[in-house]
């Protein structure tokens, strides 16, 4: 977590000090879970375990020109450790940073609820850190002994959000995520995730 810390205090003020040219700025904090396939055939008595479940809290913002495109960044992580095949305890935290298009939406709600709704698609990359906890330690000669072993992988990201906006600038956000994740099968069972969840933000209007 020290790593994404880390990233956040170097790139928010570059962040928000471009707000000002932006026409909108949306910031929301919502929470989901994440849904894999898990091995049903094979015969091993080790199998890798499907990478889903749990609650994962998640942090996001995007900028949207006035063309209606724009870009957007998510964290978001296993809330308590899980149990890697009954055996030590793991935290998976998935950041992406991505490409935004906010289409129109004109003739499809009626009048009253258009300007309420807007749909965002996305489309970027970003990575996956799994943050084990060795319950044994790991020694080496010239390391010592370790506690934690992370397993870093890199992935392609999409989604689709809607956006229902509540009162004032203040809305909620189900939303649909996939990941590609390159190598995930050196942990779990599949390198295709999916979470599912909702979020619940702020939009900042500057001109």
């Amino acid at each position: 977590m020290r790593k994404f810390a880390l990233l956040l205090s170097v790139c928010a003020p570059v962040l928000f000090a471009t707000l000002v040219h932006a026409q909108q700025f949306d910031f929301a904090v919502g929470g989901g879970t994440l849904f894999s396939t898990r091995n049903t055939t094979a015969s091993q008595g080790y199998l890798a375990p499907a990478e889903k479940g749990g609650l994962y809290p998640s942090i996001s913002f995007d900028r949207v020109y006035k063309k209606r495109y724009g870009y957007s960044a998510e964290i978001t992580w296993r809330d308590k450790q899980g149990i890697y095949n009954d055996y030590q305890q793991f935290r998976p935290v998935i950041y992406d940073f991505n490409a935004l298009y906010e289409p129109h939406l004109t003739g499809l709600f009626p009048p009253r609820q258009e300007k309420r709704i807007s749909i965002d698609f996305m489309g970027g990359a970003g990575g996956e850190s799994v943050l084990y906890a060795n319950p044994y330690g790991y020694c080496g000669y010239s390391t010592g002994c370790a506690t934690r072993l992370d397993s870093n992988h890199f992935l392609l990201h999409a989604s689709a959000e809607i956006r229902y906006r509540l009162w004032r600038n203040f809305f909620v956000r189900p939303e649909a995520h996939i990941y590609h994740i390159i190598n995930n099968t050196n942990d779990f069972h599949s390198d295709n995730v999916f979470r599912l969840g909702a979020s619940i933000g702020y939009t900042f209007h500057t001109d």
